[in-house]
């Protein structure tokens, strides 16, 4: 008799689970893409200036990051000695950098439903470094579906509505500059999760070893970087005189490194493929949410884009699901997943 009631006990059990997990991510992955549109594309103050330093927003976000993941490690008093060569953190702390700064300078050009959009086709750019890094071979479902995610992610870009413009630029939103930043931000992002893939398969490595050092070493390049460019003093003084401002950023510092603990905690308890799907609803909550809040209107041919896109990610965490459920089980992959983001 006590056998149902454990039964239901553990089903209950994950259920609330799965109940924390989504509305961890989504909440903090949501509210850290509005607030990175409102800091790149909102004016602030009664002179409508506009935050420019995106290599500020970096080494803040980073900075938060290390000292959280340290922490950490320090209370589970676990390794905090690198475990991987140096050279190896700071190779994937530069593409992310890279990949950051890729990421806010494109909301100067683009809005960010375009933008979030366009994230989608990143498993182009992993697919190619998966082949070329780690010797990957892919199936043609899996082409197939990077073929349509592509198309919708087009389609999306290229028609927009004709009066969404840039605060950067008096064109239209789809600028040349726009698209090449957003494609750097996909070359980038691949490579990263890629080499952050070949680094925990080559290493006994804990998560928060690799993201302590990797966002270490971005603290210090991205400093070095505000210095080089003479941008630290700027963006101080900015964040001075419009207080706002810094409580925004403080905000997106805190929830991007939330989003670490949930991601984390999202694939040890329910897999990757749970996580993937969690993260394309999230994608689309976001295009919504940006949507409603910054009044981006949609075009029907960008209505047709985004069904194309999400309607071919489902398909394909579907056939992952059905694949999974007629094998073993087998505990789940952190690597290529586990990313320090809120890209």
């Amino acid at each position: 008799m006590a056998e149902p009631e454990s039964v239901n006990g553990v089903k209950e059990n994950k259920l609330w689970k799965g109940v924390f997990a989504v509305s961890g991510i989504m909440s903090t992955l949501v509210i850290y893409g509005v607030l990175q549109e409102k800091i790149m594309r909102v004016p602030y103050g009664v002179n409508k200036e506009y935050f420019k330093y995106s290599l500020f927003l970096v080494f803040c976000n980073r900075l938060t990051t290390s000292a959280v993941s340290a922490g950490a490690l320090l209370a589970s008093k676990k390794v905090l000695d690198p475990v991987a060569p140096v050279y190896k953190y700071c190779l994937i702390s530069v593409t992310n950098i890279l990949t950051t700064t890729c990421q806010y300078e494109a909301l100067k050009y683009v809005s960010f439903p375009v933008q979030t959009l366009a994230k989608c086709a990143k498993m182009i750019p992993v697919m190619v470094w998966g082949t070329l890094i780690m010797q990957k071979k892919y199936m043609g479902f899996d082409y197939l579906v990077a073929f349509l995610v592509t198309l919708g992610c087009s389609v999306f870009i290229l028609f927009p509505v004709g009066d969404d413009v840039s605060p950067y630029n008096k064109g239209r939103e789809n600028t040349v500059w726009g698209v090449s930043l957003m494609a750097g931000y996909l070359g980038f992002d691949g490579f990263t999760s890629t080499f952050q893939d070949k680094l925990f398969k080559g290493y006994n490595m804990e998560i928060h070893n690799q993201i302590f050092y990797t966002t270490l070493c971005s603290c210090v390049l991205s400093f070095t970087g505000l210095i080089l460019q003479d941008h630290l003093l700027p963006a101080v003084d900015f964040v001075s005189l419009h207080r706002d401002c810094l409580l925004d950023i403080a905000l997106l510092s805190t929830v991007a490194t939330a989003s670490q603990f949930f991601i984390s905690y999202t694939i040890r308890t329910f897999g990757a493929l749970t996580f993937a799907a969690i993260m394309t609803t999230r994608q689309l909550a976001s295009i919504m949410l940006s949507c409603i809040w910054f009044s981006h209107p949609l075009s029907w041919e960008q209505c047709i884009g985004s069904v194309i896109v999400f309607g071919s990610l489902y398909a394909k965490n579907l056939l992952n699901n059905n694949k999974k459920s007629q094998k073993p089980l087998l505990p789940p992959e952190l690597p290529q997943y586990e990313k320090a983001e809120a890209s």
